[in-house]
């Protein structure tokens, strides 16, 4: 990287992200689409969203989309869809955006919460064995896995997917870090019954506000999610079940369109700034980088996570502040460790515990990523980490 180091160079404040930076550059397009929406409406659903639908379901090589208000009503919708009993054992890892866990308390199930690789930080498969062979012994089985491709990396959907043919429950893919992210070449979102994604500002493909999306392969199913994102209803004002109002907003759906178009520029720009990190950091010792363990994984890198010991991460954080370089503890505890879940009798857990969920979570630190990123700025961000953390 020395084509890119300029020591001398004034660089700035540096900060974790910044969503505002896409939002200037694309600024002219941006406010196009808003005024077709202001001029033309309508305000709720519309040309719109079903076109945004139809580009997003093709990028992603789906059958189907459904707009919706946010990734978390995704991961309820998707849930609700499957028409379990009530107070089902959902699993999913406990190290995620809690979002994660809200949906299925939401949906009015229960969560079991499952260990993380200490290196990918994505569902450690032999933890979501023990958890299922554990509820069956408790004779509360697992009715459905949510796998999160947490941080914009894959988890292994051979093994997952094989565990939950093995015991006959259903995978939905959270992708909302994923967003455009391959396992096998195929983008994911497209490997389980149902896949949600968060639109939220600072992720990969973000809206300026809530919203999100679920991608579908099923037919039925799709027709069904429509019908619950809008109070059940098939005809207006009437409700062929329960439903809920979770509506993707045209003037998100405009927004989205516009970025859509440049999601694969700022997903590889993203593979370029993760690319400088791994390269100036790989041989620090106290460093530990993010590992794409599987040939066949294509990170998008929603965050570039390192670990550093435990001992220093503060300390470390603050020096880079003092330099004018924003980082970022995403999750500073997991959900089994949040009062909300924490003790609660109805919360499942791996029998031989949550290991490297605890380990990494005092360790973590989240370097500046995103588009906004020049390469000479990701060189001084290195540069100044190898520099606080000896």
């Amino acid at each position: 990287m020395a084509m890119y180091k300029n020591s001398s160079a004034t660089h700035g404040n540096i900060p974790q992200c910044n969503p505002a930076a896409v939002v200037n550059d694309l600024r002219v397009e941006l406010d196009a689409a808003i005024a077709r929406v202001l001029t033309n409406g309508p305000y709720i659903l519309g040309e719109e969203v079903r076109l945004f639908e139809e580009e997003w379901a093709t990028w992603c090589g789906v059958n189907d989309a459904i707009g919706c208000a946010s990734g978390t009503d995704g991961l309820e919708l998707i849930l609700r869809s499957l028409d379990l009993k009530s107070g089902a054992r959902v699993l999913a890892p406990s190290h995620t955006a809690v979002a994660t866990i809200a949906a299925i308390m939401r949906a009015g199930n229960r969560p079991m919460l499952a260990d993380v690789d200490s290196k990918s930080y994505g569902l450690d498969p032999a933890s979501v064995s023990r958890c299922l062979e554990q509820a069956i012994d408790d004779g509360d089985p697992v009715q459905a896995v949510i796998a999160v491709h947490l941080y914009g990396n894959p988890v292994d959907l051979d093994a997952l997917l094989a565990l939950c043919g093995q015991y006959d429950v259903p995978l939905i893919e959270d992708c909302s870090q994923a967003h455009g992210a391959k396992w096998r070449n195929k983008r994911v979102g497209g490997f389980g019954v149902a896949a949600a994604f968060s639109l939220y500002p600072t992720k990969n493909l973000g809206a300026l506000g809530d919203a999100g999306v679920i991608n579908c392969c099923d037919s039925a199913r799709t027709t069904r999610l429509r019908r619950l994102r809008q109070y059940g209803w098939e005809q207006t004002a009437i409700s062929e079940e329960p439903g809920m109002n979770s509506r993707l907003d045209p003037l998100q759906a405009a927004i989205l369109r516009v970025k859509l178009k440049h999601l694969d520029d700022h997903n590889k720009h993203r593979k370029l700034v993760a690319g400088i990190y791994q390269e100036m950091l790989a041989n620090c010792p106290e460093i530990q980088l993010p590992l794409v363990k599987d040939e066949h994984i294509e990170p998008v890198y929603h965050q570039f996570v390192v670990q550093v010991p435990a001992a220093k991460r503060d300390l470390v954080r603050a020096r880079l502040s003092d330099l004018g370089i924003g980082t970022l503890i995403h999750y500073p505890q997991a959900a089994h460790q949040m009062p909300a879940y924490a003790t609660k009798s109805w919360v499942g857990l791996d029998p031989n515990g949550l290991q490297h969920t605890e380990a990494l979570l005092p360790r973590i630190i989240s370097l500046p990523m995103g588009p906004h990123l020049k390469p000479e700025q990701v060189v001084h961000v290195a540069e100044q980490l190898l520099q606080v953390i000896k």
